[in-house]
């Protein structure tokens, strides 16, 4: 991330704090701790739709209540969202209540991780288009899977995994595509445009 910012600069300026960094940084493809969510339960279809050479693997879409997840947090975390009537947290929120990626690691208590789920700046239509969210956990070596099976966890948050079998996966796909849900929409540009174009005159 010193790199990044080093180097980065000139391009981003809009705000400086580590969330606003580091949510620069994954959107354009830097690996960080924070892992990729949406609102949009038919973004989410796509994403679980869109590499065809997985087709003949089952798929899966997960549904997480990321209100019970900050409900996990102490009240000290979550009173700004309480003066704002809001559930999620915005990064201006985030930074201004939890300032950084250490300050996150020291709300691990003994085996019980929380998760913080935020909305990234809308620096481009991808991510306004891809209702985009993020997720950061207290433990950067912990699996989503394992945190989820948390009993804390498991207890008090409404989590539901969506198995997608892989012989229905190509007609979700053509639905998406008929929906207008496709690279070209998400990822606007001539990459999307590209990759759209791509899949959907792959010869099979």
């Amino acid at each position: 991330m010193k790199q990044f910012r080093k180097y980065a600069h000139t391009y981003v300026v809009e705000r400086d704090t580590e969330w606003h960094w580091l949510s620069v940084a994954q959107h354009h493809g830097l690996p960080t701790r924070l892992m990729d969510w949406t609102y949009s339960p038919f973004v989410a279809l796509h994403f679980a739709t869109d590499q065809l050479e997985h087709f003949d693997q089952d798929g899966a879409v997960w549904k997480v209540n990321y209100s019970d997840v900050h409900a996990l947090l102490q009240n000290a975390q979550t009173q700004s969202l309480d003066l704002l009537g809001a559930r999620i947290f915005s990064i201006d929120v985030l930074a201004n209540t939890i300032p950084d990626l250490e300050a996150i690691d020291k709300l691990k208590v003994g085996h019980f991780d929380v998760g913080i789920f935020f909305e990234p700046p809308s620096i481009d239509n991808r991510i306004v288009n891809q209702f985009a969210y993020f997720l950061v956990l207290s433990d950067p070596f912990l699996s989503m899977n394992d945190w989820l099976a948390m009993a804390h966890v498991t207890d008090n948050v409404d989590v539901t995994k969506i198995v997608i079998p892989h012989d229905l996966k190509w007609e979700i796909r053509d639905k998406l595509d008929q929906s207008n849900i496709t690279e070209r929409v998400l990822m606007p540009g001539l990459d999307g445009l590209c990759a759209w174009l791509k899949r959907h005159y792959k010869p099979v």
